[in-house]
């Protein structure tokens, strides 16, 4: 191990064991449901800013999207606009009414006035499959980041990172709950923006703060000219790219306010003000950072090789934003160059360690809270029963993560991010909305929407160019199966523009054909609590 990775180990070891004292720490605060699932609800608006903040700029952020910018210019980019423009939607339509309609999970808000058992076990279905997709991508991100940048090379080496990283999240659940995983969160939140600040002054430095010559410098260097800093390099070479951009945009936008780690953030306020205040915080923290992309991806653009067989190319890009502070800080093999490349590598560490504890707490609390308190035991089951679950569901959730991840850590972990997102647009979101908005919404247009929209954006996926008969321009393979396999007959490498309609459509169907009126006689008092906050503290109905 030399100079450099040797750093690179020291700070890694440095922020696990911050995250570890934190969760000890929290968890000498934490009993009861209320602390475990929404951290007693005692974090204020600005905090839960900094934790959803945290939450959301995973690793596909961090190191996917200043990497998409590096390889593709403007279309990348186009990413940080999607992801941005998400929260609009998110706090218009979603952040205040939820809060005030729920206690722990997604399927509280449902099951306010619908049949308790079929409308949380679709909920906490939907919920699983979505964090899954999200862990997958974040582990598998982990592995490909820390053996790259310390240098591991054989697969035994790779499979223990995962490993070390589900036994972390898992460790942050169980002890900490909540509680501490909005800590942990939080701490990423501030290092991530910290460490991002100081890479895009170093890059702007380099170009006398001229984001111009920033431009002209990456056009130039990526020999793709004009072209690089205009629309049409990835998508809009043909028709299908075209609506394939539309479909991810649509997914991206929508998705956000569907997902279940996002969604579960906004019970842990007091007040339905300190929901909305988080989300403004959020939304300029998150702001502020996919601006910080653009100096980061255009500065690797110009200052690194992003050619065919380049570092950055053959990492898809993840490797973008660790190179770049190595190049800024005075290249490879200076010192400067080996603190900063070890810096923002252990900063990537923890936006992976924070997310992987949120999905799985999201995970646990809908198995546990949803499935075993609610549909097994028919809300008899005790809180300290609840959270004893909560914490096995954990260990499950998280050995059934490390088990996929580990043969996943080949594939492209995009698509496994872009999936997630059409999920909760296709599935989550119909259902909440018509719930919120649409009196007569009934319990099997709400199992129809989630069902409908899961089940067929998976098989839309299954049977797109991602999984099966996708190639590189130079002949190779850049699907999932092998070269030799090839049974796709959707073109569209992401579902949403199909399957978020098909979500929504299935809830009016499944509504429309049921004569189940029971659920309008509650529309009100949910219309009256969702709108002011009313009894927002209550029980659902049992």
């Amino acid at each position: 191990m030399n100079g450099t990775e040797l750093l690179t180990a020291v700070l890694f070891v440095g922020v696990v064991l911050i995250t570890v004292a934190i969760t000890f720490w929290a968890s000498r605060q934490t009993s009861g449901t209320a602390n475990f699932y929404a951290g007693g609800r005692q974090f204020s608006g600005f905090q839960n800013g900094m934790a959803v903040s945290g939450d959301y700029m995973s690793a596909a952020s961090f190191l996917g999207i200043s990497g998409l910018i590096a390889l593709n210019g403007y279309d990348g980019f186009l990413y940080s606009i999607g992801f941005l423009v998400a929260w609009l939607v998110a706090l218009l339509l979603v952040a205040e009414l939820l809060r005030n309609s729920g206690r722990y999970t997604m399927a509280d808000q449902l099951a306010y006035r619908m049949k308790q058992r079929p409308v949380r076990t679709a909920a906490a279905t939907s919920t699983v499959v979505v964090s899954i997709f999200y862990l997958l991508a974040q582990m598998v991100g982990a592995g490909a980041l820390v053996t790259l940048l310390l240098g591991v090379e054989s697969e035994l080496m790779k499979a223990l990172v995962i490993v070390g990283v589900g036994l972390l999240m898992i460790f942050y659940v169980t002890v900490g709950g909540m509680k501490g995983t909005t800590w942990v969160q939080i701490v990423k939140a501030v290092l991530l923006m910290a460490g991002t600040v100081l890479i895009t002054f170093l890059v702007l430095a380099k170009f006398d703060f001229n984001f111009s010559e920033l431009l002209g410098a990456a056009s130039d260097n990526t020999g793709k000219g004009e072209a690089f800093l205009q629309p049409g390099l990835k998508y809009g070479i043909d028709m299908t790219s075209k609506l394939d951009f539309i479909s991810l945009g649509i997914a991206l936008v929508l998705g956000t306010a569907g997902l279940p780690h996002i969604l579960i953030r906004f019970y842990t306020v007091p007040t339905a003000k300190a929901a909305r205040t988080s989300v403004m915080w959020a939304i300029g923290l998150i702001g502020t950072f996919y601006l910080m992309t653009l100096a980061l991806g255009f500065g690797a653009a110009a200052l690194l090789d992003t050619g065919p067989g380049s570092k950055v190319a053959e990492s898809g890009g993840n490797l973008a934003s660790p190179l770049l502070a190595e190049a800024v800080g005075g290249g490879a093999g200076t010192t400067g160059g080996a603190v900063l490349l070890a810096l923002i590598s252990a900063v990537a560490f923890a936006t992976i360690l924070a997310v992987v504890a949120g999905l799985t707490l999201t995970s646990a609390s809908s198995v546990a809270h949803d499935l075993y308190a609610n549909v097994w035991k028919k809300g008899t089951a005790t809180e300290t029963q609840e959270v004893h679950v909560a914490r096995i569901s954990a260990f499950v959730i998280g050995g059934v993560a490390i088990a996929l991840a580990i043969p996943a850590q080949k594939l492209n972990i995009a698509f496994l991010v872009a999936l997630a997102f059409a999920v909760a647009a296709s599935a989550n979101l119909p259902s909440i909305i018509y719930n919120l908005f649409w009196r007569r919404f009934n319990t099997q247009g709400a199992t129809w929407a989630i069902y409908g929209g899961l089940i067929s954006c998976l098989v839309l996926v299954i049977s797109s160019p991602v999984v099966s008969g996708k190639l590189n321009a130079d002949g190779t393979n850049a699907a999932l199966l092998p070269k030799s396999v090839d049974f796709s007959w959707f073109p569209l490498d992401n579902p949403g523009i199909v399957s978020i309609p098909l979500g929504f459509f299935f809830g009016w169907l499944g509504t429309v054909l049921s004569k189940e009126t029971d659920s309008e006689a509650a529309y009100d008092e949910l219309e009256v609590r969702a709108l002011t906050g009313a009894g927002a503290e209550a029980a659902v109905k049992e």
